[in-house]
């Protein structure tokens, strides 16, 4: 079922029944290190080993640095409560992150002079896909980073 972390985080695996490739956890913004949030995705990644080949090294990394930026963008400018959902299909890794803050990120041009300020452009490269979507009482952000 959950358990629930020093740092404040709340872990939940899928329940019985349910798709087992996917896995979340929940942050409280003042308590969570990013670093929390890499060791989770390389526990998942990790975890899925048993239902199937291991995650390539290349999307290992990219759902690394993706989750990195998405949480870190999610601690800097975000609300309670960070979510943290990552789901494994057969070409696949989703990225999911939630929090409670209803202000979508504004798309900003690149500009290599600029300082900071370029997770998304980052998440964006190496996706297949971003989706920034609006929920009543937040957003939620998802990247999918293929196998291959």
């Amino acid at each position: 079922m959950g358990e629930t972390g020093l740092d404040g985080s709340s872990t939940q695996r899928a329940p019985e029944g349910a798709d087992p490739r996917a896995a979340s956890v929940t942050y409280r913004r003042e308590a969570l290190r990013i670093a929390d949030a890499r060791h989770f995705a390389t526990d998942y990644l990790r975890s899925q080993r048993d239902l199937r080949s291991p995650v390539p090294e290349r999307a290992s990394e990219a759902v690394h640095l993706v989750v990195s930026e998405l949480i870190t963008n999610a601690v800097k400018y975000g609300a309670d409560p960070i979510e943290l959902t990552l789901s494994l299909t057969d070409d696949a890794v989703t990225v999911t992150v939630r929090d409670g803050d209803t202000t979508l990120p504004a798309p900003r041009p690149a500009d290599p002079a600029r300082v900071g300020q370029h997770g998304l452009e980052i998440v964006a490269a190496l996706s297949q896909a971003v989706e920034v979507r609006p929920e009543p009482s937040g957003k939620r952000i998802t990247a999918r980073i293929a196998l291959t």
